[in-house]
């Protein structure tokens, strides 16, 4: 960013009153505006929320994105309501996705189907059904085989009981801890939310099930016209907004008066929105500020929130330098490739994730290639990770990972996602190069855990490497690089100057093992300056990780 070139808000390319009457959160737009006047101020806000991404001319907000999520009764109206949003506001900038409920999809969390379909940062997007319908159908599928079970066990149907309060509350407030985790993520990287709820009572929605209007296919695929499947689901509906107080309920009693409600609450949001990122900007002025500083300067203060680094661990200082024979090198490689293979293919189609970092030249490459080459290549994908596209900026940074992990809902065979550079770039070259804030990178670890635990508590297999070397040793690879014809694509004019801030990147990965090892992801640290015997350390861990899951 060129230091004399002066930001300014979005909020300055519109005049006062505008900012004040159409820009400006009003929690009580519905008593002061009429429909004209809120219709206008949505495609105000509208328009203001895509001017944080613009690049010409650049702002100094945050890119900032809005996501809808749409749930709640049958027949409450939301089909009418974002219709008539849609009708209201620019319809080329708003992005409509539909989903229905499906079972619970193996070896991966309830949301990560969904991700392909987030808006951009400066979109807003509104998305029927999403993983809360998944949810609701599961729960609603265990829900009903306990009543099942429960009549088999009493020999026959009471006319009025209880309905049952068991597995389905503890599976619901387990999934719903973790989507209020994956939401508060989303939230700090950009990605707003807002969660409407639409009701209606049981006599407006057995009307209307009745009516001669076209039903459009039902969210959580279940018989709304059941008396005991709907108590059964207001019972869950209940416990869902008790434990999440952050949804907006919306009567459906009138269409046209929830579909102005709607309208209002997406106005709100959207302001929000708008004034988040004004406050994510003062971010990035620190970050600006601190390029400036001496090294000593930064060394001494890693971070303005009392952020302290770690001391840097032996085995990332004294590197092992041994010699193997490479006779017995391939005898061993060849044996534990064929035990490595034989266990991913007695996985019985768990997901495995491979993520491999380190030093630039450590080995990463070569270490993939002798552990894929067992393997048929259509049982895996392998990632190279570079510096995100534009498109991928326009999303929380995970998202691009998200998007590649295997996917249940797929055709591809693959379920085994290898990764040459990962989501730790976050806390690795993307601090090194100030290329975001410090509250960012150190917000980055516990969000990284978060996401790592919720793809191992879902089942997949995630297994993480560090590959050192010292120095010298990657000197000595460089000019090997540039000597060989086949190689010379390998080295980029980054990597040489990476080498300048070479105890910068390890006091990083200090900090970055420190902080993410953890026991359902544990870190292997490979620190040898032998190829050979990284290679085989790469597959002595891997065996060892996925014998504990078989």
């Amino acid at each position: 960013m060129p230091k004399n070139k002066t930001l300014q808000t979005v909020s300055a390319q519109f005049d006062e009153q505008v900012v004040s009457e159409r820009l400006t959160p009003n929690l009580l737009s519905q008593f002061s505006l009429d429909k004209d006047e809120l219709r206008l101020a949505l495609v105000t806000a509208q328009y203001a929320l895509r001017a944080t991404r613009q690049q010409e001319p650049s702002t100094i907000n945050k890119p900032t994105g809005l996501l809808v999520l749409v749930n709640g009764m049958e027949q409450a109206g939301k089909g009418t309501a974002v219709k008539q949003l849609r009708q209201w506001v620019d319809p080329r900038l708003l992005k409509v996705e539909a989903t229905v409920g499906h079972p619970p999809l193996a070896y991966q969390p309830i949301w990560q189907v969904h991700t392909k379909a987030m808006p951009r940062h400066g979109d807003v997007m509104v998305y029927f059904g999403n993983w809360y319908a998944d949810l609701l159908y599961n729960v609603m599928q265990l829900a009903t085989s306990e009543k099942k079970d429960k009549r088999k066990k009493n020999g026959k149907a009471k006319s009025t009981r209880q309905l049952p309060t068991g597995k389905w509350q503890d599976y619901l407030q387990q999934q719903l801890t973790e989507l209020k985790v994956f939401e508060q993520d989303l939230a700090a990287n950009q990605t707003k939310v807002l969660k409407c709820w639409f009701h209606v009572d049981a006599d407006v929605l057995q009307a209307r099930l009745k009516d001669e209007e076209d039903d459009p296919d039902y969210l959580y695929q279940i018989d709304w016209s059941d008396t005991e499947t709907l108590a059964q689901f207001n019972q869950v509906a209940t416990e869902l907004l008790r434990q999440q107080g952050d949804w907006v309920i919306i009567d459906g009693s009138d269409k046209t008066q929830a579909a102005t409600n709607f309208g209002h609450q997406v106005l709100q949001a959207m302001q929000k929105a708008l004034v988040s990122s004004r406050a994510s900007a003062n971010d990035h002025s620190d970050m600006a500020n601190n390029i400036d500083k001496e090294d000593d300067n930064e060394k001494n203060n890693d971070g303005k929130q009392g952020f302290k680094s770690v001391k840097i661990p032996y085995e990332l200082i004294d590197i092992d330098d041994p010699d193997m024979d490479k006779s017995d090198y391939r005898a061993q490689l060849a044996k534990k490739q064929a035990k490595l293979a034989e266990l991913l293919r007695a996985r019985q189609g768990r997901h495995v994730v491979f993520a491999f970092e380190g030093m630039d030249a450590a080995g990463k490459g070569g270490a993939i290639k002798r552990l894929v080459a067992p393997l048929d290549p259509r049982e895996y994908q392998v990632y190279n990770i570079g510096a995100p596209m534009l498109y991928e900026l326009q999303h929380p940074y995970l998202w691009r990972f998200w998007t590649r992990l295997p996917n249940e809902r797929e055709d591809r065979m693959s379920r085994i996602a290898i990764f040459d550079r990962t989501w730790y770039g976050r806390v690795l070259v993307e601090r090194i190069e100030q290329l975001i804030s410090e509250a960012e990178w150190q917000r980055a670890y516990d969000e990284i855990n978060r996401f790592e635990s919720e793809l191992t508590t879902a089942g997949t297999v995630v297994i993480k490497y560090w590959l050192a070397i010292d120095k010298k040793e990657q000197l000595e690879r460089f000019e090997e690089r540039q000597e060989t014809p086949h190689k010379q694509f390998k080295l980029t004019d980054d990597d040489w100057r990476n080498r300048d801030k070479w105890s910068d990147y390890v006091q990083a990965a200090a900090d970055m093992l420190a902080h993410t090892d953890t026991e359902s992801a544990p870190w292997c640290v490979i620190a040898t300056n032998d190829k050979r015997s990284a290679r085989l350390a790469v597959l002595d861990h891997a065996i060892e990780q996925l014998k504990k899951y078989l």
